[in-house]
């Protein structure tokens, strides 16, 4: 098993601005120096690093200058992460544009995973149809991955039409694409993070370590209300050996004293 840090613990999200008329550029991306922060993962022990899709993009005319910084700290492009809409026929294409762009600059940096959350709110309740449409999306969103080389999962998340237990099973009812949890939002969305793990492992390639105290907001792993060892036992009793990667975005205190911290508590669950 090995463990890697999701670069947004340094600056959080924001969305490409272009992306308000363009729907094929609305990369997320986080704000700040990606080089600096790769310095900091590896500074610390981490093995991986993962990326939203716009912090590749500032790299796609000179991919040296990333792969450099990877190599040069010892640490290793786990994943790439986007988002979209996913319900919207109008709009689908163009975010799948931005998929395969997405993908192809992965492949050619040496990762591994293509993560995708999504699933528009709409102003009314999510139907039957929104779902469908959903799964069908997925699906060709992990074509493209897998055409690129990359193992595809969705990533259910807080202010979608998946977040808690009943949709995320509608939504993987719907699609073969592969899920990788994120710990916190399931929680934060009433269900048990624990429990969601233990019914899906099977469907689990890749996974978001993240913990949240009971007012919502995200902290350290071990501070807050998620049952880490749970999903920790569930999964080395599938005999897991993939990547688990920690993510930290929205906490005020220090973020490399909480990376530190991070990773010693997964060491620690994983001993």
């Amino acid at each position: 098993m090995r463990f890697g840090y999701h670069a947004n613990a340094w600056g959080g999200v924001v969305g490409h601005p272009v992306g308000v008329t363009s729907i094929k550029d609305l990369f997320y991306l986080t704000p700040g120096d990606t080089v600096d922060t790769i310095r900091r993962i590896g500074e610390a022990g981490w093995e991986g690093v993962e990326l939203f899709d716009g912090n590749l993009l500032e790299f796609a005319d000179d991919p040296d200058v990333l792969r450099g910084a990877l190599e040069r700290h010892g640490v290793a492009l786990v994943g790439v992460y986007s988002g979209a809409n996913l319900i919207f026929d109008d709009v689908l294409e163009e975010e799948l544009w931005r998929v395969r762009r997405a993908c192809e600059l992965g492949r050619e940096l040496g990762a591994e995973q293509f993560v995708i959350g999504g699933g528009a709110q709409r102003t009314r309740p999510a139907t039957d149809a929104d779902y469908d449409k959903l799964g069908a999306a997925l699906d060709r969103v992990a074509e493209i991955a897998e055409e690129h080389g990359l193992v595809p999962t969705f990533h259910p998340h807080l202010s979608t039409i998946v977040e808690g237990p009943e949709q995320v099973d509608k939504a993987f009812a719907r699609t073969r694409i592969g899920f990788c949890p994120d710990l916190a939002h399931l929680q934060a969305a009433g269900g048990d993070a624990a429990e969601l793990v233990r019914r899906y492992v099977h469907r689990i390639p890749y996974i978001h370590f993240k913990d949240v105290d009971a007012d919502g907001a995200f902290v350290p792993l071990g501070r807050g209300i998620v049952d880490l060892a749970g999903v920790a036992a569930s999964l080395r009793d599938a005999d897991y050996d993939g990547w688990v990667l920690v993510e930290l975005d929205g906490y005020d205190g220090d973020p490399d004293a909480a990376s530190h911290e991070n990773l010693e508590r997964l060491r620690a669950l994983f001993a």
